[in-house]
């Protein structure tokens, strides 16, 4: 009786600090969020004097404010058009590369693959010089077509990585089926492999959108014309030598936020069964 009694208040007690931790976590990551939203909603006087996260004044003036002196307009397009085109390249190489990898066998196909997994380990700012270069011998550079290509070659190595993963362990009675159907090798890759992977490519949209939305270096470096800038380079504008607009910036960091957290809702279920499942499929 003793015993039962000891292990159910040791089962509770864990539980109850790990709840405690999870929440505190989870109150850690959510109030920088909160704070940005409650600061976009006040006067540059009270942002520092009231610290409450509930304004005593909603200003919603101020992201009509950054809106306007910001230029937003054509900076969220040029963004959204990057990011869109980015991640679908990625996905359509990524997964035709890592099926071939997990499932063609060929002279160095072992070689290749190494290679581009040693290209995770280079940071990103390591590539900028060569990728310069390179934009530079082939005329891209100012070009949204060179920052595409560049943003699509930053993504696919980690992508091809979790593809390959997750094709390396995808039944293969499912292609002999299709393949007895009547299917080619691309079919195959579209009609079995593509669907079963869902979970795999929701992380890898929402990953390779994250980076490309948020991307600010890159983009001072390939453009010189101000109108294919990103959206991030808009916030440049409230940012003084001497004074920061801390109302005006905090609006146009919620508008620049609101995009990617929508994406993550949008695709929370498969990201969440991609974690759980993992390498199962079928």
């Amino acid at each position: 009786m003793k015993n039962a009694f000891y292990y159910k208040s040791k089962k509770i007690l864990s539980n109850t600090l790990i709840h405690i931790f999870l929440i505190s976590v989870a109150v850690t990551c959510l109030y920088p969020l909160l704070w940005m939203i409650s600061s976009s909603l006040k006067t540059q006087d009270m942002i520092f004097k009231d610290i409450s996260l509930i304004p005593h004044q909603f200003r919603l003036e101020n992201y009509v404010l950054a809106w306007r002196e910001g230029g937003f307009g054509r900076n969220f397009f040029n963004s959204i058009i990057y990011t869109v085109s980015v991640v679908f390249g990625i996905v359509i190489v990524s997964s035709m590369a890592a099926y071939a990898f997990s499932r063609l066998r060929f002279i160095g196909s072992k070689f290749l693959f190494i290679m581009f997994m040693a290209a995770m380990m280079i940071p990103i700012p390591g590539s900028f010089v060569a990728l310069y270069v390179l934009l530079n011998k082939l005329h891209l550079r100012n070009t949204p077509a060179g920052y595409i290509l560049c943003m699509i070659n930053v993504g696919l190595s980690t992508s091809i990585f979790l593809l390959k993963t997750f094709f390396d362990k995808m039944p293969k009675e499912l292609e002999d089926a299709a393949r007895i159907d009547g299917c080619s090798k691309i079919g195959i890759w579209w009609h079995v492999a593509i669907p079963l992977a869902k979970p795999v490519l929701a992380v890898v949209i929402v990953l390779n959108a994250l980076t490309v939305w948020n991307e600010y270096i890159l983009a001072l470096i390939i453009f010189d014309d101000r109108s294919f800038m990103p959206l991030q380079v808009a916030l440049q504008a409230f940012q003084g030598e001497f004074v920061t607009n801390y109302p005006l910036l905090m609006a146009g960091l919620t508008i620049t936020a609101l995009p990617i957290i929508l994406v993550y809702l949008f695709m929370q279920k498969y990201i969440i069964k991609g974690v759980t499942q993992g390498a199962v499929v079928g």
